[in-house]
């Protein structure tokens, strides 16, 4: 007989409406707007390593295509309210991935993203990490903030240089980690060193924010150029922040370029394609949205990530009413 109870403890459940109110509460008195943004979309995302779910829409289209896809974030409406005008918004919400089910992921789970207008990516971290303090009061702790960027991160706690080692020298600094090396490329390998070599390093009780990603792992951030003359190389302004072991946050400063970002959407399809993959439609609204984007910066935080940080707990049934295996 399948088990009809929850996954996560009455206690839990309680923590979490309390987080949900503290995260409105802080956003809501700093003037950033919640909004609610579709959770079906015409465009799906083209991002090589995250699967979408579609679905077939069976009434009235008005002539727009059928196959409608879930969101994995809500980023791309969120843009579109901020190039139209409307200024600092949020939205706490589901979001959905397909394949992703087990110990830490589950194929719908709650995100938190906002965009702060005239803001860029270093300066976003810091309210990011207040944010995630407002939320560990609840249970009587607080995590200090330690920053770095991805090279320095990379070069003295594995001792290979990220902008410039190659695809073998990465691989030899995975250690005894044994991997298949079929198909990945040089962005899996740093990927992959980063969850299996250094996230499980990270200090306990300590928020670790890295930023100035490698170019080429730039997604929709902007590109800072680099100069021969003082050892740097193109990053992209992006951070990434952990709790401990635990991926919590991404944010970007936001690439305003709708000729650079068709780009990198064909690239994501051309990967796509080669992979066998199925190819989401890119969205055209958004590239439309790009030109009057604002300058801004914008963050998706994991609340089910979270949740565990708080409960110290790797299991994300224990933070869900009820996890994939049981919904």
């Amino acid at each position: 007989m399948s088990d009809w109870r929850p996954s996560a403890s009455f206690e839990a459940l309680r923590l979490r409406a309390a987080v949900n109110a503290t995260l409105r509460a802080y956003l809501d008195q700093r003037g950033v707007v919640e909004v609610e943004t579709p959770v079906m979309s015409v465009a799906g995302n083209t991002e090589p390593n995250i699967a979408s779910f579609s679905l077939a829409f069976t009434g009235r289209t008005d002539g727009g295509p059928r196959t409608r896809w879930l969101r994995t974030s809500p980023e791309y409406p969120l843009k579109r309210l901020l190039a139209a005008g409307f200024g600092d918004c949020y939205e706490l919400g589901r979001v959905f991935r397909d394949g992703e089910a087990g110990g830490r992921h589950n194929p719908e789970f709650t995100m938190l993203e906002w965009y702060r207008v005239g803001w860029d990516h270093h300066r976003l971290v810091d309210e990011v990490a207040d944010l995630v303090n407002a939320a560990l009061a609840l249970v009587g702790r607080r995590a200090g903030l330690v920053r770095t960027t991805y090279r320095d991160l990379y070069r003295e706690r594995l001792g290979v240089d990220p902008m410039t080692a190659t695809t073998e020298e990465l691989q030899a600094a995975m250690g005894a980690v044994a991997i298949d090396p079929a198909g990945l490329t040089r962005d899996d390998w740093l990927d992959l060193l980063m969850t299996h070599r250094l996230q499980p390093d990270f200090a306990p009780d300590t928020m670790l924010a890295v930023v100035d990603y490698p170019a080429t792992q730039c997604a929709l951030a902007r590109i800072r150029p680099g100069d021969a003359a003082t050892d740097t190389y193109p990053v992209a302004e992006r951070f990434e922040l952990y709790l401990g072991s635990l991926e919590l946050a991404n944010g970007y400063h936001e690439l305003a370029d709708p000729a650079e970002q068709g780009a990198r959407f064909e690239r994501d399809a051309a990967v796509r394609h080669s992979r066998g993959d199925a190819v989401p439609p890119r969205d055209e609204r958004l590239l439309d949205s790009l030109q009057a984007l604002p300058d801004c910066a914008g963050v998706a935080l994991g609340v089910d990530r979270l949740m565990m940080s708080l409960l110290r707990t790797p299991r994300i049934a224990d933070v869900l009413a009820f996890d994939f295996f049981r919904a």
